[in-house]
């Protein structure tokens, strides 16, 4: 499994009320076509542990990108039975229409949409680059 983390601009309830929209009749977790599992993380003293497992570098960098530390996210987890970059595309674009930016498995970078979009290059990798990732990694001889 493969995952991305969304951060829109916005309030979380009306992210809530854009995925019932377009994905409805489903929540806890939405999905999209059996391959994508698209759920909200929350981050707070009590129940949270969206940050748990991140590196605090990269967590700083992430709250550089939107200005305050995030108290919750959309977390795509991407089905290995598919490539799943179209498909994240499309969320990413649906949840970020409004600003906001997305992390993925291979880059502590947080992409805005018209970074998606455009296909830019950060670090040597575009957003959900696996294969590129995996490429540099044998190229520097790590696994």
């Amino acid at each position: 499994m493969r995952t991305v983390f969304v951060f829109p601009a916005g309030e979380r309830a009306a992210t809530v009320a854009l995925l019932d929209r377009h994905l409805p009749g489903q929540r806890d977790p939405w999905t999209l076509d059996g391959n994508l599992y698209i759920d909200i993380d929350i981050d707070d003293e009590q129940i949270g542990y969206l940050f748990s497992d991140w590196d605090p570098e990269d967590v700083a960098i992430l709250e550089a990108a939107v200005g305050h530390h995030p108290t919750w996210a959309v977390q795509i987890d991407i089905s290995g039975r598919i490539d799943g970059t179209a498909e994240v595309h499309r969320m990413i674009a649906l949840l970020l229409e409004h600003g906001g930016v997305a992390t993925d498995d291979y880059t502590p970078h947080p992409w805005t949409l018209p970074e998606i979009l455009s296909g830019a290059v950060i670090d040597g990798l575009r957003f959900f680059d696996f294969r590129g990732y995996h490429e540099l990694n044998r190229e520097h001889g790590r696994s």
